[in-house]
Parts: C-alpha cells; structure tokens; sequence
C-alpha cells in the first residue's frame, strides 16, 4: 500500500493526508463502493459535495453487477482510498484501447475539496502508467458539466472533443432529467509525467 509524501509547507490541510492508503478493492467492498459512488453523484447527500449530478440525473449511479465485472476483469482495478479503514474515494481503473481509462471516480461529499480527490487521481495516473506501462488516460464525462471539466483540465486533462451519446432509455446510467447529455472523452499524456 503506497502512503502519500508531502512537502512541508503545506502542512494543515496535507497533515492528515499522511495516512491515506490506497489498494485495490474485493468482492467484500462491492456494497461500499456502490454506497460511495451513489453519494458522490445522486440525490440529496450528493449535494454537500460538488461532484453531484442530481439536478441532471435521477436513479442510480453504479449497481453490484458493474462493480463486480470491474473487480473481476482482467487488466482492471477499482482503487480504494482509506483512512485508518475507512472508505473515503474510489476509481476504476483499467486497460482500454491502448491507453488506461479513468472512471467511477468518487470521493464522499462531506470531504471534497480537500485533497483526497487529488490524491485518487494521482495513484490512478500511477497505476497506468508504471504497472500497465500504458502512455495515456482517457475518462468520459457529461459534456455540460463545465466545473468538472475545468477540475480535470487542471489536472492535465483536455478535451478532445470526441464525443459519445448519453444511453437514453438505459437506466443503468441513470434517469436523465434533461434530452442534451452527452458524453466527451478527456485524455491525459502520461508519459514523460510522475504525478
């Protein structure tokens, strides 16, 4: 389990990262996970965090099936972060198209905004880049989510302006409150990168 360093000028807000441990998740955390993914983007919990896609969609996020395919497939890893056990982000990561993709991405609402994302991100980025030795991420996102994007634009993401229909009628994608979704796919070079 890789623990996070951090510099010393940053010490109130990165003091308690110290702790954050990352590994990949098993069968045992398949109902967590859902719990988290679902908190991070529907309904009213989702609201205390900035992730929320409830004033865009209703229903689920993610169910049991999904997150047991993903634990199971090859070349495929859901990331879990935590602090002295307890769960606090996920991201699935995994080996598509000859570059790794990013998804499933959460973080609880309550602790948004204070680095454990960042953090999330970065093991992931890790991931695809020294263990699967792949040369890209790649992640979709609902292209009128323009904060969101701009978080991932930060972060070295771009848009490229492929895009991708939202599964109207797919409620395993959940119940769209809109008719303009629509997916985009962001991608990040991660060679020549450390973080």
């Amino acid at each position: 389990m890789a623990r996070l360093r951090h510099a010393r000028g940053r010490r109130s807000t990165m003091a308690r990262m110290d702790t954050l441990t990352f590994r990949a998740a098993t069968p045992g955390d398949i109902n967590a996970l859902v719990a988290l993914v679902t908190s991070a983007y529907r309904g009213e919990v989702s609201k205390q965090g900035w992730t929320t896609e409830a004033d865009i969609l209703d229903g689920q996020r993610i169910d049991p099936d999904a997150v047991r395919h993903d634990i199971d497939r090859p070349e495929s890893r859901i990331l879990v972060a935590e602090r002295g056990g307890e769960l606090l982000a996920c991201a699935h990561v995994a080996v598509e198209n000859g570059a790794g993709y990013f998804g499933m991405f959460s973080v609880r609402p309550d602790l948004q905004g204070g680095g454990v994302g960042k953090a999330m991100m970065a093991e992931a980025e890790r991931v695809a880049r020294e263990d699967w030795g792949l040369p890209a991420m790649r992640m979709t996102v609902i292209d009128i989510r323009d904060e969101l994007i701009a978080f991932y634009e930060r972060r070295g993401y771009a848009r490229t302006g492929i895009k991708k229909p939202f599964p109207y009628g797919d409620e395993r994608y959940g119940i769209p409150k809109r008719d303009d979704l629509r997916f985009e796919i962001l991608e990040k070079p991660l060679t020549g990168t450390t973080a």
